[in-house]
């Protein structure tokens, strides 16, 4: 059998009230567990930022190990071509042998100039590293501290917290899936929570905007579901206003001046 319209409200009331709980533990913990995800992205950052240095040293140290071997070549042909000079026959030769010499010499040049540069280029690149592993480990000490403070702070609740969630399950299982969604989707664009509220001295409990008397009658028929036209929110009741009399005041005769008289006498 389906819900009445007054079940429906009397269920998203519920699970209104559970969700305010939920969110008011979360409240103490206040901006504690962003920025425990945020130290653990920038850690991770930084790791990463070390893993391409790291990468770029390796390129450095081949292109190092790959430039000496390029010198040995060029000194070994260098030696070979001395020994032809040796041989020759004619100065046509003996020039084309000594150019060739001399482009191998030039080769030794530019490989012992990449071999420096690379070894700037080392040096620096170590120095990022230390820096930046001299910041994971700062990041790191904050990291532990506030992942302590949290857990102290959820260990508090956690009970607490676990129970609400299992009601919240059972409450939102008694909810059609139509009216569960809209409630969770008017419920993270309201920046309290509220998606479900009363009507508190003729306005809306969640945006406080008036709701006339007329839409307030129907609210308290229950026989629809009625949003407030201003924010959206469910407008599940009416809450009724309580009037307090003011005391009246004692009124104190004042004595006649006959009345004195009378009195002395």
């Amino acid at each position: 059998m389906e819900n009445t319209v007054a079940q429906k409200l009397e269920a998203l009331l519920k699970l209104q009230s559970i969700d305010s709980r939920l969110d008011s533990l979360k409240k103490v913990r206040g901006a504690l567990p962003d920025e425990v995800m945020d130290l653990e992205d920038e850690l991770a950052g930084y790791q990463t930022r070390i893993d391409k240095f790291n990468q770029e040293l390796e390129d450095l140290n081949q292109e190092i190990t790959s430039r000496k071997e390029a010198i040995k070549t060029s000194e070994s042909l260098i030696k070979k071509y001395e020994e032809q000079q040796m041989n020759v026959r004619n100065n046509r030769e003996y020039d084309a042998i000594t150019k060739e010499m001399e482009l191998q010499a030039l080769e030794i040049q530019i490989s012992e100039k990449k071999i420096k540069e690379a070894g700037v280029k080392i040096e620096a690149k170590q120095e990022e590293i230390d820096g930046t592993k001299n910041l994971m480990d700062e990041r790191t000490k904050d990291l532990d501290t506030k992942k302590k403070e949290l857990e102290i702070i959820t260990s508090e609740s956690e009970d607490e917290e676990k129970s609400l969630i299992k009601s919240r399950d059972k409450a939102g299982k008694g909810i059609e899936d139509r009216l569960f969604l809209g409630y969770n989707k008017i419920r993270d664009n309201a920046l309290n929570g509220l998606a479900v509220v009363k009507v508190m001295r003729g306005a809306c409990g969640g945006c406080f905007n008036v709701v006339p008397p007329q839409r307030q009658v129907d609210i308290k028929e229950r026989k629809k579901i009625i949003v407030c036209e201003h924010c959206g929110r469910i407008l599940a009741d009416v809450e009724a206003v309580i009037i307090k009399e003011k005391p009246k005041r004692k009124t104190t005769r004042r004595k006649t001046a006959a009345s004195k008289t009378a009195a002395s006498k």
